[in-house]
């Protein structure tokens, strides 16, 4: 009996292709797509990175599935307002966000990871002009 529990076993995705908006010589603008431009080129480094990318997504699938079968369809479907309600919280794009209610909700408050002491945004190289960031969200860029 699987009770309709997701697969624990890692399957490999396929790259998407993005497109990059590019500077006259080829290269990516750095004030509008940021220094990470640029890695959207390259490909994995490591096998475990699509799984250590994946794991919060898969660890939420698995725990609503479990919280379907205990539950019942409502209590999944509560949770998932709530966080989609929380991620929705109105900020201008180029202001950072620490997204706490988000965290609280889905319990990584707790956690304390890599992202948390060495990807803040006060550690940030590229401070983006707010009139760029916003049109580029808009999509006029």
């Amino acid at each position: 009996m699987s009770f309709g529990l997701p697969s624990i076993k890692v399957k490999p995705e396929h790259a998407v292709d993005i497109q990059v908006h590019e500077g006259p010589f080829g290269v990516p603008d750095p004030l509008v797509a940021g220094i990470g431009g640029s890695k959207l080129k390259l490909g994995t480094t490591h096998p475990l990175e699509v799984s250590e990318k994946n794991y919060h997504f898969n660890e939420e699938k698995m725990n609503m599935a479990m919280l379907r079968n205990i539950q019942g369809l409502q209590a999944p479907l509560k949770l998932s307002m709530e966080r989609k309600f929380a991620s929705k919280v109105g900020r201008l794009p180029f202001l950072p966000s620490s997204n706490l209610q988000r965290d609280v909700l889905t319990g990584r408050y707790l956690d304390i990871g890599f992202e948390d002491i060495l990807n803040t945004s006060d550690l940030c190289e590229v401070a983006g002009q707010p009139h760029a960031v916003i049109e580029r969200s808009l999509g006029l860029l």
